[in-house]
């Protein structure tokens, strides 16, 4: 029994180490910022660095796990889907989804609770919830059907 988990733990452990030369998920690279939305102030502008910037910029602050497979693979993958969602580097191209983004933050969809539970700095009060909230729809206009 006990010569089988190590053969296990033995495998699992050489499976990780050769999972690393999978470079799936390992462009760390940050496009260059080309135009950025006209904030409504510098506060709320910061706000949005705070929980948003990581997912939703081309300035993403990599932490050191987003180099390890298989975490890479997800954060990659996250930091892509969240660009081609709302890029607020890139406000030069079509941001679809920019008039979601304050029914999302309202909802407590973004930003995400896993980013969260990770980046305590990306928690908001509900005040500067509602203060980035009321920005976004100034700034972008509402998607909630009225």
């Amino acid at each position: 029994m006990k010569k089988n988990l190590v053969r296990v733990l033995g495998g699992l452990a050489a499976l990780l180490v050769v999972i690393q030369l999978v470079p799936v998920g390992r462009d760390h690279t940050n496009p260059p910022v080309k135009v950025e939305p006209a904030w409504t102030s510098p506060d709320v502008r910061a706000l949005a660095v705070r929980a948003c910037f990581d997912c939703h910029s081309n300035e993403t602050k990599w932490p050191w796990y987003s180099n390890v497979a298989p975490i890479s693979w997800v954060v990659s993958h996250h930091v892509d889907e969240g660009r081609h969602e709302l890029n607020f580097s890139e406000w030069d191209r079509p941001q679809k989804h920019a008039k979601d983004a304050e029914e999302e933050l309202r909802e407590g969809e973004m930003p995400m609770k896993g980013y969260v539970a990770l980046h305590a700095e990306a928690k908001l009060t509900d005040a500067e919830k509602k203060q980035l909230g009321d920005a976004f729809v100034a700034m972008f206009g509402s998607g909630e059907a009225h």
